[in-house]
């Protein structure tokens, strides 16, 4: 089983995560009213990362371990490569508006999650060290 281990590096690289996520959830916000649009991308964006996890429950699997059929997915979503593409892809004008604040509200959930401890998974399921 794998613990979450908190060191003096760690605990300023997850305080800058907390700082990084405050700021998205706010840029987010303030884009969605400014612009009137968003709303479902700021909520489905916002959540929608977390549904790997079902795909990670089973049975006989241990508490904190994501089961390794979701682990892929996982990882693809919790990742900042894939919001920060769909920011450009906003900012661009080359989707809809409402797809920046998904973006922004997506990094934000990769953010907030650092920011807790949760990072990305090994192939087994547990959190990576």
């Amino acid at each position: 089983m794998s613990t979450l281990v908190v060191t003096p590096g760690k605990s300023v690289r997850r305080m800058a995560y907390g700082v990084v996520a405050a700021l998205l959830l706010a840029v987010a916000v303030l884009e969605a009213v400014t612009h009137g649009t968003g709303y479902w991308q700021l909520a489905a964006f916002g959540f929608g990362p977390d549904i790997a996890l079902l795909l990670g429950v089973g049975k006989g699997i241990e508490k904190g371990r994501l089961h390794p059929r979701a682990v892929l997915l996982y990882n693809l979503v919790h990742r900042f490569w894939g919001p920060l593409v769909l920011v450009a892809l906003g900012a661009a004008g080359v989707v809809p508006q409402g797809y920046l604040v998904g973006g922004l509200a997506w990094g934000f959930h990769v953010a907030l999650d650092r920011s807790v401890g949760y990072g990305l998974r090994t192939r087994d399921g547990y959190q990576r060290p």
